[in-house]
């Protein structure tokens, strides 16, 4: 089986169902730890609404889909913050998809991408009970540094430089 990752509209129904899913496995894995609860569903038809990734729109940004045997599998973002600096986001596979190589994939992508845009760094922020996102990242290169945004539930920001 391969791999592939293409550019994909950030509203069109594959990113939507990449986005819901996304959001729905973050949030309830936060209530779980922090509630012992899932979401409640009407607050996450709200987010999920309310994330419409329009910033993840060309020129300044994209949304990568990455599919496995043809099949979408997963996503990954990138959002122009200047000239010089691109922001990850929304770097997600599908759980019966992981394991194959398809996370590092798409961060590469995206940092193609990214470089594509003049972006000579990538930045990104995660939480903490985010163990495998933490591990990838790091595995990639990149380096745990000081917040670059007040996110609320953001605990760890990372950075690295694109060349």
């Amino acid at each position: 089986m391969t791999w592939t990752v293409t550019p994909e509209p950030y509203d069109s129904p594959v990113a939507a169902a990449l986005w819901r899913a996304y959001y729905t496995e973050v949030s309830d894995r936060w209530y779980l730890l922090h509630e012992g609860r899932r979401t409640d569903p009407g607050e996450l038809e709200r987010e999920i609404a309310a994330g419409t990734g329009a910033d993840l729109a060309p020129p300044r940004g994209r949304l990568l889909v990455a599919r496995y045997a043809g099949e979408p599998a997963g996503t990954a973002g990138i959002r122009l913050l200047d000239g010089a600096t691109a922001e990850l986001t929304r770097v997600f596979l599908y759980e019966r998809m992981r394991g194959r190589g398809g996370a590092a994939l798409l961060v590469r992508a995206a940092e193609d991408a990214a470089r594509a845009s003049g972006a000579r760094r990538m930045v990104l922020d995660t939480r903490g009970d985010l163990v495998e996102a933490r591990t990838l990242y790091a595995r990639l290169g990149y380096t745990e540094t000081e917040p670059h945004n007040a996110e609320p539930y953001a605990e760890h920001w990372f950075a690295k430089e694109l060349g």
